[in-house]
């Protein structure tokens, strides 16, 4: 089924069902499609905007599963990785010079951090702030 909005050379604006697109070319072609006003039969589509309804939106995870998975990574992180606190962005560099690979995690400055990624150094933000810890 489609919806058309529907104007007779009088002006008169009205809506009118018909089982498809092609069903109202063949009715108007014949006639058969009349002003619901003053019932003459030279009626033309007027201007619509159409319903679109809108896309559903796959569901992503509850925030217990987000908060899960972030603990997750932070078990991961502090079982793998050293931490080096504010000394990361220093550490993350004299690793890399010394052609080192090794897992460290720590604290940088968005500045320090532009800094290492503009010299082609890998580090990426974590999820989390890291526990402070005893050195």
């Amino acid at each position: 089924m489609i919806r058309y909005a529907l104007r007779c050379k009088d002006g008169h604006e009205f809506e009118s069902w018909f089982a498809s697109a092609d069903a109202y070319d063949a009715l108007a072609a014949k006639g058969m499609v009349s002003c619901a006003v003053c019932g003459v039969a030279d009626v033309s589509k007027a201007l619509m905007a159409p319903k679109v309804a809108p896309r559903s939106q796959p569901e992503g995870p509850s925030p217990d599963e987000v908060a899960k998975r972030i603990a997750e990574i932070r078990r991961k992180v502090e079982a793998e990785a050293t931490y080096v606190g504010p000394r990361f962005a220093a550490e993350a560099r004299a690793i890399h010079e010394a052609g080192e690979s090794r897992a460290i995690y720590g604290e940088a400055k968005p500045d320090e951090a532009r800094a290492l990624i503009e010299d082609g150094i890998p580090v990426a933000p974590l999820p989390f702030l890291p526990k402070a810890k005893a050195n």
